[in-house]
């Protein structure tokens, strides 16, 4: 397997291809990041110079006009309040002048009310109601250094402050009603509502840029994955047989299926929750510095604690993925040979052991689930969690200790508690996604093993000449494992319009003789020729252009008879698929059908009987008009009647065509031109059904043994 970094860069290979949509999607993303995070900066704002101004310096005095002319003012039964930061510097100036009859005062939330207080001139410390030590009632409510009494109905209160740890001084503070409280607070209410009105703007451009951003991602991720796949698949077809007679067919299928599955996983979930997560974080961070430096600098110890968990939960639960994508491998393809041989598995009554190899494999991927699983809990939400609480907590009794005011601002705090909670989402996220992309990591590990296969590109047949026919084996030597040769020394040739017949026991090496000449696979000695001309180097395409095929167990695609006869070849019209199924007689039964040749078929056929399904494949093959034609066990499976109908047709479309048969019913090929009897991989007899007869020898045996004849088996096919 390629190292993980390789593995990485070839993954961000596939990304880049379509890096101006993840470009503009991340631009999006951080302008909707921007919108969503502008949200406890505008609480702060509100906060800070709305809600909580009320806690200014206030100055309490008579009407004048340099001080509350055009300006803003609070009237509080016939007392004019003004607030530090309405004050122009002219007005400050006059208010100086003033001072005899203008004093600061404070406006103070104690517990669940709003107090005036008025009795002293010293407001720094914490102040708090003391218990039972008020009286209630009407009392009058005098400006300093004025004659005027006008009347406040107040509850008057007893307050008490400490400053810097000295002894409690006593005050008396006069409780606003409600009416009260909100003339105070009546020039504030426009500008809040402006705010608000930005905050659900922000809330609502947020979503719908959150909205194209997923939608852009998502549907990149989905590209990504098509590209993949179609790569995947041109590559399976370009991969030499050899490597699926060593594979097994349900492994290939979950490399398509599953593990591109899985990398969809990593673009679609991890790759967009990474990014947002980093992008999250990195608009958290400029919004903690921008309120306070050093609560900002306080959570950066975060992020190498966080990385180092992050290390750890990879390392350890990397081999706990392995193991499962692995026998999620063995698992289909268990399930896919299973399925194509359940007959067998049925007659055989092996239902009980195939199920307990199956649950060996589920049992040893779920402990390997449970495993991972365990590391997962451990690392993830529970450990993020505990550091986010823990660090919260922490935080609160810090500022809670002191007085909030002296540290930072309650809005600064509220903004940075917001900020704190936001903070760990993105960590969290980006845990959850971890598993997945150890497994997207894996998967691809395995995509890219197939795709680096060495594997023959498929090239362009359009204007390939069709050959004579004329085919010579000269000297061919062939193994599929090095030093254990198949076939060795064949030589023969087959001229234009002449049939050759292939016997021999099974794995004399007749069908590999056959693979040669398909060009599946290549030899390790000698040539092969059509025409002359040696198909070594030979497009594949192009060789087989011209060639047909009939198999013992003939494949039927899903769909009806006229697709599985013609296969998209756009120069085989309705016509010629007619004609090529009248030919080998399958229209009889065809016609019996209740849509005729429009009748449809499931994969490989299985409604129609082997014989039908024989005739419907003898049918393709003719139908591609084949300078070659290779019949390999074609009439094995067959009836009699229907065998008899394939002889008629074989005689009349093997006329100008080079025919091979493989067969092991003798009595099919006695019309052939030359028959060549294999053993062990080296043809030791040859010649036509007479002159093999007159030998006496390995053929003669065969045929009288199928003809019923007395010789001992054993004897004959020694």
């Amino acid at each position: 397997m390629e190292p993980k970094q390789t593995v990485i860069r070839r993954l961000a290979a596939y990304a880049m291809i379509y890096k101006l949509r993840i470009a503009a999607a991340l631009l999006v993303l951080c302008c909707a990041v921007a919108a969503e995070l502008g949200g406890p900066y505008i609480a702060k704002t509100i906060i800070d110079k709305h809600i909580s101004s009320v806690q200014l310096p206030w100055y309490e005095g008579k009407d004048s006009p340099a001080l509350v002319s055009g300006g803003k003012y609070v009237e509080l039964n016939g007392l004019r309040y003004i607030r530090s930061d309405w004050q122009h510097p002219d007005q400050e100036e006059a208010r100086k002048q003033l001072a005899p009859s203008w004093r600061e005062v404070r406006f103070m939330q104690l517990e669940s009310g709003m107090y005036l207080i008025n009795s002293t001139t010293q407001f720094d410390g914490n102040w708090s109601l003391v218990p039972d030590a008020g009286s209630q009632g009407t009392v009058p409510g005098t400006a300093a250094g004025t004659n005027a009494t006008p009347t406040m109905d107040v509850t008057q209160v007893t307050v008490q402050v400490i400053r810097n740890g000295a002894a409690p001084e006593l005050h008396t503070a006069r409780k606003l009603s409600a009416e009260q409280v909100a003339l105070l607070y009546q020039y504030e209410v426009a500008p809040v509502m402006g705010w608000l009105g930005l905050f659900i703007g922000l809330l609502l451009l947020s979503s719908i840029l959150h909205y194209i951003q997923a939608y852009t991602l998502q549907s990149t991720a989905l590209r990504i994955i098509q590209r993949m796949r179609m790569d995947l698949m041109r590559h399976i077809q370009k991969i030499p047989l050899r490597f699926f007679d060593n594979t097994p067919i349900g492994q290939v299928v979950s490399r398509i299926a599953n593990d591109t599955e899985a990398i969809r996983d990593l673009f679609m979930s991890f790759m967009a929750t990474f990014v947002v997560s980093i992008i999250h974080l990195m608009g958290i961070y400029v919004a903690l510095f921008l309120l306070d430096v050093r609560l900002a600098l306080v959570t950066l110890v975060f992020i190498p604690l966080f990385i180092v968990v992050m290390w750890l939960h990879v390392r350890f639960s990397q081999k706990y993925i392995t193991v499962m994508r692995a026998r999620l491998s063995d698992m289909n393809a268990m399930i896919s040979e299973s399925i194509a041989v359940m007959p067998i598995l049925q007659i055989f009554r092996q239902e009980k052991a195939r199920l307990k190899e199956f649950e060996v494999l589920n049992e040893d991927r779920y402990r390997s689930n449970m495993k991972n699983f365990r590391v997962f809990s451990l690392s993830s939400r529970n450990f993020t969690g505990l550091v986010g609480s823990l660090f919260t907590a922490g935080t609160i009794w810090y500022f809670g200790g002191q007085s909030l005011q002296a540290a930072i601002s309650f809005g600064v705090f509220y903004a940075f508690i917001d900020y704190l909670g936001r903070f760990f989402q993105p960590i969290i996220g980006i845990f959850d996604q971890l598993t997945n992309a150890q497994r997207a990591i894996v998967s691809a590990e395995k995509v890219f093993y197939i795709l680096d296969l060495e594997g023959v590109e498929l090239q362009t047949a359009i204007g390939i000449a069709k050959p004579d026919g004329h085919v010579a084996f000269d000297n061919v030597t062939f193994g599929y494992k090095e030093g254990e040769p198949v076939l060795r020394g064949i030589t023969f040739e087959a001229n234009k319009g002449e049939t050759v017949a292939l016997v021999g026991h099974t794995g004399s090496g007749k069908s590999s003789i056959m693979n040669l000449l398909l060009g599946f696979y290549e030899p390790s000695q000698g040539e092969i020729r059509i025409d002359g001309r040696s198909i070594a180097g030979t497009s594949k395409q192009a060789l087989r252009k011209h060639m047909g095929i009939v198999l013992q167990d003939p494949f039927l695609f899903a769909g009806d008879i006229k697709f599985n006869v013609g296969l998209y070849n756009e120069a085989i019209d309705e016509h010629k698929v007619k004609q090529a199924l009248i030919d080998v007689g399958a229209a009889s039964f065809i016609e019996k059908l209740p849509n005729g040749y429009n009748e449809l078929v499931v994969e490989r056929g299985s409604t129609l009987s082997a014989g039908q399904r024989q005739l419907i494949s003898f049918a393709r093959a003719l139908a591609f008009d084949p300078s070659i034609l290779i019949l390999d066990e074609a009439t094995a499976s067959i009836d009699s009647e229907t065998e008899s109908l394939i002889q008629k047709a074989l005689h009349v479309v093997s006329e100008g065509r080079t025919t091979f048969i493989i067969a092991h019913r003798l009595s099919t090929i006695r019309d052939a031109n030359l028959i060549l009897v294999l053993n062990r991989g080296e043809i030791v007899e040859r010649g036509n059904h007479e002159q093999l007869m007159e030998q006496k020898g390995r053929y003669h045996q065969m045929y009288q043994l199928q003809k019923g004849g007395e010789q001992d088996p054993a004897g004959q096919l020694a």
